[in-house]
Formats: C-alpha cells, structure tokens, sequence
C-alpha cells in the first residue's frame, strides 16, 4: 500500500493531506504544534512535536512510508534541511511542495541582514508579521523596544519569550489569521506603523491583503524575499501520487 508522510506546516500541505483522505490515500502528517495539528482533517494519522533530523528518520523507518512531502513554510529552511537528511538516509524518495510565488509589492530585502541595515536607516515605527522566529534577529534594529509592533500567532509562552528579548508586551497582537484586508488596516492604524514588514507568504499566506492594507494607509511595505528552491506545485504532487497510488 502507498503510504506518504507529509511534513507540514503551511497551507498547501493542509490542503494536500485533504486531497489525499478525498481520494482515499492513506497518509501520516507530522506537525511541529497542536495549532498546526488543528488545521489537519479527520482521516490523518497526526504527529505532533519538532524533530530533528534523526527522529525523523526514526519516524520514517518505523512506519514504513512510501515517500516523503516537503510541505513546510519556505522560510523553514533548517526543518527542510532535515527532512532531507533523513530521507537520504531512510534511502526514501523527497518531494518538495512549493508555494506560489507572489507578485511582490514595495520595497524588497533579499535577507534578514538587508533588511536590519533598512530599517535602521528610518526611524519609523514598524508593523512586524514575520513571525517568532525572526524576532532575535531583529533585536538588532535601532530603538526597536519603541518601534516594534509585533503581529504573533497566539500560543503558549509567546508573551514571556517577547518580553525576555526586550520587546514591549503592550505592542504585541496575538491573533489567528486569515487576515482581510480590512483588519491589515485596523492593525496599522492601531500602531500607528508607518512599515510594514512581512514575509513573501502568498495568496495563501495573505500577502495580497497585507499589500493592499498597505497601499490605503499608505506606508511602506518591505518584503523579506523567500529563498530560491526547486520543487512541484499542490497540483503536481497531486497528479503524481495519484499516479503512484493507481501502479
């Protein structure tokens, strides 16, 4: 029986795990949080937790999977990293799900680096949806206590983890998306920001609304560029698994 583990982690593996339980093809999903795990639909066997590459590959051999899909963010590079090393040495074939590129809007940074050295060339307050992950890094941008508001999703620990990095409690938004357009626009002008800073997400990831939410408050928009890998689209890795499932 064709068995596929997917790794998730962003919107188009969700989706392809619904593909898989609508056509009937049995798969695993592994989840690195009980959010992630939330979004997953009945008919998924679902492991919940981060792992490295040697858990992984422990996982892998275990049960026996078919192959692997690579569906998570495209800013988790060293999770991607990881699942590749075990697939090398579970000797199992890697699939690579890709997002959708974006049409990029405003101002670009082509890393996080670039983008430290733009904002410390303003002054203005910045509207930050790039995530938790980046927020040490981002320590290093001017006076960024009194700059930064920071848009997060809600999860345990996160307020205690921003306030330990110096950032203030009283500027962070702990909410769930999707976010329209319209409620870019109120998070804005809530702080006041005269930046927004986000990720190159996708239609999927909101990238569209954030733009637009941009353009009618009229600030900047910097876009942290996503880096540049191979891989298949949702529809290709549907039609080739299909494939497989039917030999």
């Amino acid at each position: 029986m064709f068995r596929p583990l997917i790794f998730g982690g962003t919107t188009e593996g969700r989706l392809l795990a619904e593909y898989f339980v609508k056509m009937g093809i049995y798969c695993d999903v592994s989840v690195a949080t009980a959010y992630g795990a939330s979004l997953l639909p009945v008919g998924v066997q679902i492991h919940c937790g981060r792992l490295d590459s040697v858990q992984m590959s422990s996982l892998i051999l275990k049960n026996k999977y078919s192959a692997v899909v690579d569906a998570t963010h495209p800013y988790a590079d060293k999770a991607s990293v990881n699942i590749r090393k075990a697939c090398e040495t579970a000797h199992l074939p890697y699939y690579r799900l890709k997002r959708e590129e974006s049409v990029l809007w405003g101002e670009t940074a082509k890393s996080i680096e670039e983008l430290i050295g733009i904002l410390n060339k303003c002054s203005d307050r910045v509207l930050c949806t790039l995530g938790s992950k980046a927020l040490i890094e981002l320590t290093r941008v001017n006076h960024y206590r009194e700059r930064f508001w920071l848009r997060l999703l809600p999860s345990d620990g996160i307020i205690k983890y921003c306030r330990s990095l110096g950032y203030d409690e009283n500027k962070i938004i702990c909410q769930k998306g999707p976010f329209t357009a319209e409620l870019n626009v109120e998070h804005i002008r809530h702080s006041s920001a005269g930046i927004l800073i986000t990720k190159e997400s996708g239609k999927t990831g909101g990238y569209p609304e954030k733009a637009k939410a941009a353009i009618e408050c009229g600030i900047r928009m910097i876009t942290l560029a996503r880096p540049i890998e191979e891989g298949f689209s949702l529809k290709d890795i549907q039609i080739l698994f299909e494939r497989k499932c039917r030999n």
